[in-house]
C-alpha cells in the first residue's frame, strides 16, 4: 500500500531517487557522514600509555567523562585500552576525575 502512495515505507528508493542510486549518487535529502578512523590504528599505536597525558586529554571533555566510541571514533580494542589508561592516570592524579 505504501508503494502506491509513494510513502517512506519498506520499498527502498523510488522514482528519481532510484535513478540516482543506480547512477552512484546519493539520494536527495540525505547527508553523507564521513566514517571516523581510529586515531590509534591510523598512527599504529599499540600501547596507550597512561603517563602520556597529551594523548589522553582529547578523549576527555571539560566535564572529565570518558568519551564513547561513537563520538571519539576509536575502535573497540583501543577504546578499552584508552579507558584503562585514563583510569590509571586518574588514580595517579595525572588527570582530574571531574572539573569544578
Amino acid at each position: 500500500m505504501s508503494e502506491e502512495r509513494g510513502g517512506r515505507g519498506r520499498g527502498g528508493a523510488k522514482g528519481r531517487d532510484a535513478d540516482k542510486a543506480k547512477a552512484g549518487e546519493r539520494p536527495r535529502g540525505g547527508f553523507f557522514r564521513r566514517r571516523r578512523v581510529c586515531k590509534f590504528c591510523a598512527e599504529k599505536i599499540d600501547y596507550v600509555n597512561y603517563k602520556d597525558v597529551r594523548l589522553l586529554m582529547p578523549f576527555l571533555p571539560e566535564r572529565g567523562k570518558i568519551q564513547p566510541r561513537r563520538i571519539s571514533g576509536t575502535c573497540a580494542l583501543h577504546q578499552r585500552k584508552l579507558q584503562t589508561a585514563i583510569k590509571r592516570a586518574r588514580q595517579l592524579a595525572l588527570i582530574p576525575y571531574v572539573t569544578e
